[in-house]
């Protein structure tokens, strides 16, 4: 039995947004209020290099000891990328952490799919266009998307081919009211979608 004591997510200072995610920090609350927990912030510069990036994780998860002395684990949503994998079980036990990974290895496709099924609702914020058109930024993470991905990206992006904002579903204590907005290219390569908060019309069509 794993219980959740409190979040932690990397922020840009320089965008005040979630990193790579480009989601901003009033979605941000709103999500965090409507999961009742804590968030923990790594605040790192735009284009942070790795020491930096290592220097504000290691400053978060001291202000998580502080809080939660009694907390050594932290888990990852990461699905099958070796590599990812050893660099956090190489980073976190320096630092008194134990790195959990709770999804490795489920298949994504299946996972994509029991995701929408449980009563999640997500969008695409942001989307690497040298893996997946940037018509895809903005849209619903729904069966309909699924289709429609090329038979080269994951379904949960698990290669960074898309990120998501998440405003709806379970453990949620009520969905966020979001739209889609603005939409910016960066690096010549990130596609960018806006997300604010505001009133959403209910989604009719079945799932």
């Amino acid at each position: 039995m794993v219980e959740v004591v409190a979040l932690v997510t990397t922020i840009t200072g320089d965008f005040d947004r979630i990193s790579m995610h480009g989601v901003r920090r009033s979605v941000l609350e709103a999500q965090i209020s409507a999961l009742e927990l804590p968030l923990i912030e790594a605040t790192i510069p735009a284009a942070a290099s790795n020491a930096i990036y290592e220097e504000a994780i290691a400053t978060a998860l001291a202000l998580v000891r502080q809080r939660h002395p009694d907390v050594r684990h932290l888990a990852f949503g990461d699905l099958f990328l070796t590599d990812v994998r050893a660099y956090r079980e190489r980073l976190l036990p320096p630092l008194g952490w134990t790195p959990l990974f709770p999804l490795w290895g489920l298949d994504t496709a299946a996972l994509a799919r029991d995701f929408i099924a449980a009563g999640y609702r997500a969008v695409l914020t942001c989307v690497d266009t040298t893996q997946l058109g940037s018509e895809f930024a903005g849209r619903e993470f729904d069966t309909e998307l699924l289709g429609a991905l090329p038979a080269t990206v994951d379904p949960c992006g698990e290669r960074g081919e898309f990120h998501t904002c998440v405003y709806a579903g379970p453990i949620f204590q009520h969905p966020l009211a979001v739209q889609t907005g603005a939409r910016v290219r960066r690096d010549d390569r990130f596609e960018y979608c806006d997300v604010t908060l505001g009133i959403m019309e209910e989604r009719r069509e079945p799932l």
